[in-house]
């Protein structure tokens, strides 16, 4: 298996040190360079990568819209979005326009590495320091879903746990370790789940989770 990995970053030296890193994996491939979101939406086009790994600051088109756009486009690539800012408001942006993951441009090589193969393999990576702070800071402002709970198409009473405990910013080994169930069972029931429900992977399983009404916020006075 080769990850095929198009960088997006408007410093050439980043770029450059990025590039340096992942090629000499022997399971990464950089296939291509954007200097801006509005060249790496095209670029994602017509380049055959797997992850794009993208800024989120940039002249012409930011990495939030360029994410969007990609996003949109199809099933693939998946988006790693890094930023040198600890904002949640990024993170929120970034995760709502279909990332797959967002992590800070000072994590070690090796955590940049996890990140890009979990979210090549469809997995969620999100900077521990926000996943907390994301679902209380802004689910809240989601708008509150009223009336009857989510059609969740044919979920088993199973299924539906799991994606409240994926909901809740469980790891699928913790979430093995709450139901008594082997992880290799924890990953099959979450791939029903993203399958049944038309759902990318993990973060847009939060999203949706919080934005139904079927899990709430804490401290949002439900």
């Amino acid at each position: 298996m080769n990850i095929q990995i198009l960088l997006v970053d408007d410093q050439e030296l980043v770029r450059a040190g990025f590039r340096m890193v992942l090629d000499a994996q022997p399971d990464m491939t950089v296939v291509g360079e954007a200097g801006d979101g509005l060249e790496a939406v095209a670029m994602a086009r017509g380049t055959p990568a797997d992850v794009v790994v993208m800024d989120v600051r940039m002249p012409r088109l930011d990495g939030i819209e360029a994410t969007r756009r990609i996003c949109q486009a199809g099933d693939r690539p998946h988006v790693l979005v890094l930023t040198t800012f600890d904002l949640d408001e990024y993170a929120f942006a970034a995760l709502k326009a279909g990332a797959s993951g967002f992590l800070l441009k000072d994590v070690p090589p090796e955590e940049l590495l996890f990140g890009i193969r979990a979210v090549h393999s469809g997995d969620a990576v999100v900077a521990p320091s926000t996943t907390r702070r994301l679902i209380d800071r802004f689910v809240p402002m989601l708008p509150s879903a009223a009336g009857q709970p989510p059609d969740l198409n044919g979920l088993t009473v199973r299924e539906g746990e799991v994606l409240t405990l994926i909901a809740q910013g469980l790891s699928n080994t913790e979430i093995a370790d709450r139901l008594f169930v082997s992880e290799a069972t924890v990953k099959t029931h979450v791939g029903r789940v993203l399958a049944k429900l038309g759902l990318r992977d993990r973060v847009q399983a939060v999203v949706f989770a919080y934005e139904t009404g079927l899990v709430k916020a804490r401290g949002s006075g439900h």
